[in-house]
């Protein structure tokens, strides 16, 4: 099986394609390549010839029977799926249409309170029920992880006509939980479970990573494969292996959402990718763990800083700094972005690092930044804290009006303060990592202001918000 997966049938394909120098009478309009800016030529001269379209020896991503049929096989085989899909349009795309092959308007859905916009987004488009379920904020790591098996066993109690649980696993910032008692959980109502495993493609690597939620029972589960395993940015995967939901419907979807024009570079580093995976070699692995190693080691020495431990339940290869009350993680981050070194993700409190599957050989710079920080950081006793363990009060919760309801309603941009006990009309959401603060439908509370106000202050990007003409809220609706 280890010399089948070793193969890469799309981008050698693809390669045997260009190397023919065919005469194209056909889209896309660079012509193999041709027609590119001489400045450009030194980033696309390489990819572009394989930037093909649906020709005859090359598949139809929306109609996979050949080639591209092959490399989703390798995939499903190599993830122990009963069936793999190509995405080219991120997780996203992937969360949207599981989102929407599981339910039908009005029907139910259970789903973790924090997970990725793209998750509210296909409720949205789906005009679901939604029935979230808080997360528990854990003091080890402070910050909200995941809900716990006793808040979805009562959301279940309450609604067992619920069509699919959703979850995410494992979270930005790498940590997972016992998912496999709350697939049990859910399957014993007969419901399926949809993973949203953005950062865990590489969990099919197996020890010491944690396993993935799909060889622990998921029906569907999606992952970003250009996250952590070597694929172009929007690469992605949905994998099935559910008897509660037909695969029919979710391609379905995927054809609706999928562009009729998929990118093959994409393709392709999907295929390469898995066959990445597939023969990473102990060795390598091992070399991998070492530099992680050797990078917690270094960021642990910066002053006013802790790196947290890594557990059985994390990512090893996820690593985060916290920082201590009396110094700004933006003064933090500025240290190193003075250095060309950036970080994945800037939270109020922590940094996160993603190593990834390749081993830094050379970590001069990150030493020099660490330095240059320790001369540079200033702790402040004065400095504000965020308290946001009150943030979800309520363990379970839906919105105050339906999605078709809130289209039908007027909606006016308040100031933060006088919104509070309003029902917001858009979502506010931080960015990274993607997780709504205030849902779209949800009444808004004096904690969600004042950790919206704080982090306004430290310099955290909102999407969806725009800090001059405050929040739009419904007009006439408490």
């Amino acid at each position: 099986m280890k010399r089948v997966q070793q193969q890469m049938p799309l981008f050698q394909r693809l390669t045997e394609f260009a190397d023919r120098q065919t005469m194209s009478f056909h889209v896309p309009g660079h012509k193999n390549g041709i027609i590119v800016p001489g400045n450009a030529q030194r980033f696309f001269h390489s990819i572009l010839p394989i930037d093909m379209t649906e020709l005859p020896e090359l598949d139809d991503l929306h109609a996979p029977r050949e080639v591209i049929a092959e490399a989703e096989a390798l995939t499903s085989d190599y993830f122990h799926a009963d069936h793999s899909f190509f995405l080219i349009g991120g997780s996203t795309v992937g969360n949207l249409a599981m989102v929407l092959a599981a339910c039908s308007p009005g029907e139910k859905i259970i789903i973790q309170r924090n997970s990725h916009k793209s998750m509210m987004n296909g409720l949205e488009l789906a005009n679901a029920s939604p029935v979230f379920i808080a997360p528990e904020y854990d003091e080890a790591v402070d910050r909200y992880t995941h809900p716990s098996v006793e808040t979805l066993e009562e959301a279940l109690e309450n609604n067992p006509d619920a069509k699919a649980v959703v979850l995410t696993y494992p979270d930005y910032f790498g940590n997972t939980y016992d998912i496999q008692k709350m697939i049990d959980l859910a399957h014993a109502y007969q419901i399926p479970v949809l993973v949203d495993e953005a950062h865990g493609v590489h969990f099919s690597l197996g020890d010491p990573f944690p396993a993935s939620a799909l060889d622990l029972g998921a029906d569907v589960v999606v992952q970003s494969a250009h996250k952590m395993a070597p694929a172009m940015t929007m690469a992605s995967y949905l994998h099935m292996n559910s008897l509660l939901i037909a695969k029919e419907r979710v391609a379905h979807y995927l054809h609706m959402l999928q562009s009729s024009s998929p990118s093959y570079p994409l393709m392709a580093s999907l295929d390469i990718a898995r066959a990445f995976l597939a023969t990473l070699t102990s060795d390598r692995l091992t070399a991998i763990f070492k530099s992680a190693a050797r990078v917690r080691g270094i960021l642990q020495t910066l002053d006013g800083c802790t790196v947290l431990p890594v557990t059985e339940k994390d990512d090893p290869l996820k690593i985060t700094l916290h920082v201590k009350q009396g110094i700004s993680s933006s003064e933090v981050a500025n240290i190193f972005e003075q250095a060309d070194i950036y970080p994945e993700l800037i939270t109020h409190n922590q940094l996160l690092f993603i190593h990834g599957l390749a081993p830094f050989n050379n970590l001069a710079e990150l030493k020099k930044a660490i330095e240059s920080g320790n001369e540079q950081l200033k702790i402040s006793t004065n400095h504000d804290t965020i308290e946001i363990t009150e943030l979800f009060p309520q363990k379970i919760q839906g919105l105050v009006m339906s999605y078709q309801a809130m289209n039908e309603q007027g909606y006016i941009a308040t100031p933060l303060k006088e919104a509070i006990g309003k029902v917001a009309a858009e979502a506010v959401i931080p960015y990274p990592p993607g997780i709504p603060l205030i849902l779209k439908g949800e009444k808004i509370n004096i904690a969600h202001i004042l950790v919206m106000e704080q982090f306004i202050q430290q310099g955290i990007t909102f999407q969806n918000y725009d800090i001059d003409k405050g929040i739009n809220v419904y007009t006439g609706v408490r």
